[in-house]
C-alpha cells in the first residue's frame, strides 16, 4: 500500500493547522470584542461577522477556477500571504466601520487559501489513499479548533487585551505561510487553452444537491460557533466555558476522524455522512433542550462526533462527482456551500436573537438541522450514487 504520511502531506497539514488556529484565535471572542469595544448590538454583531463569510463565499468560485487553471503553489503562496497580512488590519482598525471593512475583506484571502491548501493536499496524496487522506486532513482543522479558542480565551482572561490576540493570530498565520513555502509539488503548467466560459468552471453543477444539503449543516454551526460565548455568559451564566466547549467539540471531531478513516478507505461515504448527521442532530437538540452544564458540554462532544463524520464524507462525495481537472472546483463548491450556511446562520441567528432571544435562535438551529437530515435521506443519498456512477463511466 502506498505511503499516506509523506513529508509534503505533513507540511500541508501543519500549514492548515496554523491557518485555522489563526482563524479560531479570534472567532469565539470577536462578538465580545465588538460589544465591549464599540458597543455593538446583537444584530449589528451578526451583520459585521457575517461579512467575512459572505466575502469568502464570493471568492470561493473564482478560487476554485484559479487553483485549477494556474500553478497551485503560486496561488497558495499569494493567498496565504494576503490572509496573514489582514490580521495587521485589525490592529489598525480604530472604529466599528474600519473594523467591519477589514473583517469583510479578510474573507477573500481566507476563501482562496483554504481552497488552495485543500487542493494541494489532494495533489500530494497517493491516489489509493485519497479518501482516507482527505478525512485525516481535517484533523488539522479540528486540532486548531481544540487548541486555539481555549488558548485565546485563557489569554484574554489573563490580560483582557484583544490587541495581543490580533498579534498572536498574525504570527501564527505567518508561520503557516513559511511552512507551506517548503512544500514541493510536481510541475503543473498553467492551463492556457481557450475554454468556453461556463458555470462549471466556478461551481461543480453536478454536485448541486450535495452542496444545498451542506448549507443546512453550515447554518447550524455558524449560529452555535459565533453566539456560544454570549449565550453561555448571558443565558446560562457560564463565563469560562466557551474554550472547554470548543475543546470537547474538537475531541469529538478528532475521534470521529480517526474512527471514520477506515470506513472512508473502504469508500463508505454515504454511511459516514448518515451517521454523522444523525449524531449532530442529537447534539444540537441536546444543547437547546437541556440548558444546563451536562447539556452544554455533552452537546459539544456529539456535535464534534457528528461533524467529524459528516464533513469528510460530503467532501469526498463532491470530489467523487468531479473529473480529475476539477478538484479545485469541487473543493471550492463544498466550501461555498458551508460558507453560505455559515453566513446565513450568523446573520439570521443574530436577528432572531435580537428579536426573540438566544433560545429561539438555537431552537431554529435544531429545526434546520432536522431539515438537512431529512433532505439527505429522501434525496441527496440517491442523487450522489446516480451522479457518481455517471462520472465513473466518463473517466
Amino acid at each position: 500500500m502506498e505511503r499516506l504520511w509523506n513529508s509534503n502531506y505533513i507540511k500541508v497539514m501543519i500549514a492548515n493547522f496554523s491557518l485555522f488556529s489563526a482563524f479560531y484565535l479570534l472567532t469565539p471572542l470577536l462578538p465580545l470584542y465588538l460589544y465591549e469595544t464599540f458597543g455593538a448590538t446583537k444584530d449589528v454583531i451578526g451583520l459585521v461577522l457575517s461579512g467575512y463569510t459572505i466575502t469568502a463565499l464570493l471568492f470561493r468560485p473564482f478560487s476554485g477556477y484559479i487553483v485549477d487553471s494556474f500553478p497551485r503553489k503560486t496561488v497558495l503562496m499569494v493567498s496565504f500571504m494576503a490572509f496573514a497580512i489582514f490580521f495587521a488590519g485589525y490592529l489598525a482598525a480604530s472604529t466599528l466601520l474600519l473594523f467591519t471593512i477589514v473583517r469583510t475583506l479578510h474573507g477573500g484571502p481566507f476563501g482562496t487559501v483554504t481552497t488552495a491548501n485543500a487542493t494541494v493536499a489532494i495533489d500530494v496524496l497517493p491516489s489509493s489513499r485519497r479518501n482516507e487522506g482527505i478525512g485525516y486532513y481535517g484533523l488539522s482543522n479540528n486540532l486548531a479548533m481544540a487548541i486555539a479558542p481555549t488558548f485565546a480565551i485563557f489569554v484574554y482572561s489573563q490580560t483582557h487585551n484583544f490587541q495581543l490576540l490580533f498579534w498572536l493570530a498574525l504570527l501564527v498565520a505567518t508561520f503557516g505561510l513559511i511552512v507551506d513555502s517548503t512544500v514541493k509539488l510536481k510541475h503543473q503548467p498553467a492551463d492556457v487553452r481557450p475554454r468556453k466560459l461556463s458555470l462549471d468552471r466556478f461551481f461543480l453543477k453536478r454536485g448541486w444537491l450535495i452542496g444545498v444539503n451542506m448549507v443546512f449543516f453550515g447554518f447550524c454551526f455558524g449560529v452555535i460557533s459565533n453566539y456560544l460565548a454570549i449565550y453561555g455568559k448571558q443565558v446560562m451564566g457560564i463565563t469560562g466555558g466557551t474554550g472547554t466547549w470548543f475543546m470537547l467539540c474538537s475531541v469529538g471531531l478528532i475521534l470521529s476522524r480517526l474512527q471514520g478513516g477506515k470506513a472512508l478507505r473502504k469508500g463508505l461515504l454515504t454511511h459516514n455522512a448518515a451517521e454523522g448527521m444523525v449524531i449532530s442532530l442529537v447534539g444540537y437538540t441536546l444543547f437547546i433542550a437541556s440548558p444546563n452544564t451536562i447539556g452544554y458540554y455533552g452537546s459539544a462532544i456529539l456535535i464534534g462526533l457528528g461533524n467529524g463524520h459528516l464533513w469528510p464524507a460530503f467532501q469526498n462525495m463532491m470530489i467523487s462527482m468531479a473529473h480529475h481537472n476539477e478538484r479545485g472546483t469541487a473543493n471550492s463548491t463544498i466550501l461555498i456551500s458551508w460558507d453560505i450556511g455559515m453566513g446565513i446562520g450568523i446573520l439570521i441567528g443574530g436577528v432572531i436573537a435580537e428579536l426573540f432571544g438566544y433560545s429561539a435562535a438555537f431552537w431554529t438551529v435544531a429545526g434546520v438541522n432536522l431539515t438537512g437530515v431529512l433532505l439527505y435521506f429522501l434525496r441527496s443519498q440517491q442523487f450522489f450514487k446516480r451522479v457518481q456512477a455517471i462520472v465513473n463511466q466518463e473517466q
